[in-house]
This record gives structure tokens, C-alpha cells and sequence, in this order.
């Protein structure tokens, strides 16, 4: 993948204004959001769920064969936008500890709210696979 800067836009913080992809499998994840593996909510504040909700992102895309930098779009749903600017730092170390560095195009949209009603975000994401694939599970 290659970011993509137009000249003359301010600098991308936090995101790409765009990424190029080679002709590797694509991967679109579905929404997921901060819950555990079992349905339930460990916290229903935005912090812990953002980073719940990231890994299983994250486990999709592992899934599917795929690492972190896979990932070339993603966006983040929240339901209480002031409660993520109030939480900026410590969801950047959560990404950080989780992406390293990379940063994909992104989109961050406040809802009025999600499905499931005790979600505090929803993150939805596509990833260029590598060419080989890998251990995609399916289930019907």
C-alpha cells in the first residue's frame, strides 16, 4: 500500500487521506463492536470499548490472514462525541499499542446510536490482504 498526500493539504494526523492498494484480496470487515467474544459488555464507557471493538477488528483481519498494516480504510462510529475528544490521549496509546504507527484513511462519524444499545462505538474497516491469502475461517 502507498499513502496518497495531495499537495498543499495540511498534515494527515491520525489518518491518510488516502491509500493505494496492489491486487491482493480485499478484505471489508463488518462493523464490530466493544463487546467480548461471549455478546456481553465488560464497560459501557468509550474508552475500553474502543479498544475492544479495535481487536476485533483486528482478530477479523488475523482471521482473514492479514496484520495490523493490512488494513488500508477504516471507520469509527462513536456515540458520544465530546467523551472521545476527552479521551484523545489514551485511545491514541490504545491504537499505538495496537497499529504501531500505521495509520489508514479514516473516517470518524458520530451517531446518535448504534444497534446494539449499550455500544459505545462500532468500527468498520477493509484490508488488502497479502497476495498468498490466508487462514480465512468461513462459517455459514
Amino acid at each position: 500500500m502507498r499513502k496518497v498526500h495531495p499537495e498543499g493539504f495540511p498534515p494527515a494526523r491520525g489518518y491518510a487521506n488516502g491509500m493505494v492498494v496492489a491486487a491482493g484480496p480485499t478484505l471489508h470487515v463488518g462493523g464490530q463492536i466493544g463487546w467480548e467474544a461471549d455478546g456481553t459488555f465488560a464497560s459501557d464507557e468509550l474508552v475500553p470499548q474502543f479498544a475492544r471493538a479495535l481487536d476485533n477488528v483486528l482478530a477479523v483481519v488475523a482471521a482473514a490472514g492479514g496484520r495490523p498494516e493490512h488494513i488500508a480504510q477504516m471507520t469509527v462510529y462513536v456515540t458520544d462525541i465530546a467523551a472521545y475528544r476527552a479521551s484523545l490521549r489514551e485511545l491514541g496509546r490504545i491504537w499505538r499499542e495496537r497499529l504501531g504507527s500505521h495509520y489508514p484513511a479514516m473516517a470518524l462519524v458520530a451517531v446518535s446510536a448504534l444497534v446494539e444499545p449499550r455500544a459505545r462505538v462500532e468500527i468498520q474497516a477493509i484490508a488488502e490482504l497479502p497476495a498468498a491469502g490466508g487462514a480465512a475461517q468461513e462459517t455459514a
